[in-house]
């Protein structure tokens, strides 16, 4: 552990199986401290008994228990309807916030814009650093090409489809390259075999399969070619780095930041 100031990090979600890796990444984390964990399932409990994470620190039941003074940085890695109350919670006691919880819209985000200006909010699709840069690649390939489709593939306990790594490919894609080749389908023999239609009019195609953990390739085609663009994350390790960098960069990013790309110097 270096010496100086530490970031005191809490966790939503602390004992779920990303809360549960994102509190080993913090507790390992040079610069970082894990000094709070929310999690109904094992309120009254230290992460050691409950999860085998290296930690004496003691899990609220819910926001109630949790002091605003014990935490710099809460991590959410819940579900759509409870990270909205905990957003507004960071908001309203200044504490910044790092959300990796699917299934956030456009109005979350115009409500989160709105609520931190006492502290600073990242809400990021995909903390994998392979997969930003997945996104980057397609956006610089998109205007050479003359049609799209996104595939995700996801466990079988994902929820929420598409992923919000798709939505956030597609409207990238779209903004990238306004003008796509029309779909030719005009019979679908089986209904919605042709999958969803994303930002800009570009298929999105989701995959729910036990054994995959989080997968994504972009396909493009034009005159006599095609390319393909593929990510594939194996466990939740692979969030980690970008995790901490969210919470290492934090501090530093005003209101609200959406993606890892301009932390990565990936915006321009």
């Amino acid at each position: 552990m270096s010496e100086g100031p530490q970031t005191r990090v809490g966790v939503f979600g602390a004992t779920g199986r990303m809360g549960r890796t994102v509190c080993e990444a913090v507790a390992a984390a040079e610069g970082m401290t894990l000094s709070a964990a929310v999690d109904p399932h094992h309120e009254g409990h230290d992460l050691l008994s409950a999860v085998g994470v290296a930690s004496d620190v003691m899990i609220t039941g819910d926001r109630a228990g949790l002091r605003a003074e014990d935490v710099d940085v809460m991590v959410d890695f819940t579900e759509a309807a409870v990270a909205r109350d905990d957003l507004l919670w960071c908001a309203a006691n200044g504490v910044h916030a790092v959300i990796g919880t699917s299934g956030l819209g456009q109005d979350d985000l115009e409500t989160a814009r709105e609520a931190f200006t006492r502290s600073n909010c990242i809400v990021v699709p995909n903390f994998a650093i392979g997969a930003v840069l997945m996104i980057r690649l397609a956006e610089l390939a998109a205007p050479w090409f003359d049609s799209v489709e996104v595939i995700e593939l996801h466990h079988d306990e994902k929820v929420d489809a598409p992923s919000g790594t798709a939505i956030h490919t597609v409207e990238r894609l779209a903004a990238a390259s306004p003008t796509w080749t029309p779909d030719p389908t005009t019979r679908e023999t089986v209904p919605g075999a042709r999958g969803a239609t994303g930002a800009g009019g570009i298929a999105v195609h989701s995959v729910r399969l036990r054994g995959l953990f989080a997968h994504q390739e972009v396909l493009f085609g034009t005159t006599g070619q095609s390319l393909s663009i593929r990510h594939d994350a194996y466990d939740r390790s692979s969030m980690m780095p970008g995790v901490l960098l969210a919470i290492r960069e934090i501090a530093d990013r005003p209101g609200l930041t959406v993606g890892l790309e301009s932390l990565l110097g990936l915006d321009g």
